[in-house]
């Protein structure tokens, strides 16, 4: 659930509110024929009905924005948590597939593979020829120098990652 959209949502309608309500009093104040309201007065009672409701208009739509924003970050965090699910599932999965199944372009989904590796989250390796993500056991690549694809001797590349110079799959270990 996202609270920031709702507690924005929340202070927009008090701050709205406050100007109505004072607003109101005011027209009712100045409208009597024994009105005791002078302009002074009522540009006072408007000036403190500003003070108290600007601020929390202001603080609404901040937290509107912010959760609108946490929203779209955990609609991300959500699709990489079911791009990781169906590799796992699966054991392989083309990254057109995974595309089309989570709506978004490849390389947004090669995107969230680095990301995945990068938080140790995904192990497994790329074959990107074929464009092909394989899930594997990082218990079953450690210490292993073949490549799971061509059976080539492979070479580390990066944090946790061993590329093949024969056939550039990337195999991706987390610790």
């Amino acid at each position: 659930m996202n609270t920031g959209k709702t507690i924005g949502i929340i202070l927009i309608v008090v701050g709205i509110g406050a100007c109505v309500v004072a607003g109101a009093w005011l027209i009712a104040s100045a409208a009597g024929p024994e009105s005791n309201l002078r302009l002074s007065g009522a540009v006072l009672g408007a000036a403190l009905a500003f003070v108290i409701a600007a601020p929390a208009i202001g603080a609404g739509v901040f937290m509107l924005i912010r959760g609108q924003r946490e929203a779209a970050q955990m609609a991300e965090v959500e699709k990489e948590q079911k791009l990781l699910g169906m590799i796992g599932t699966q054991g392989q999965v083309s990254i057109s597939e995974a595309a089309v199944e989570l709506d978004v372009n490849r390389a947004q989904v090669e995107s969230w593979i680095y990301d995945l590796v990068d938080k140790d989250l995904f192990t497994g390796y790329v074959n990107w020829d074929e464009r092909m993500l394989y899930s594997r056991d990082a218990s079953q690549m450690r210490g292993q120098n073949r490549c799971p694809n061509c059976g080539g001797e492979v070479e580390l590349a990066g944090k946790g990652v061993i590329k093949c110079p024969y056939c550039g799959v990337e195999i991706f270990l987390s610790d």
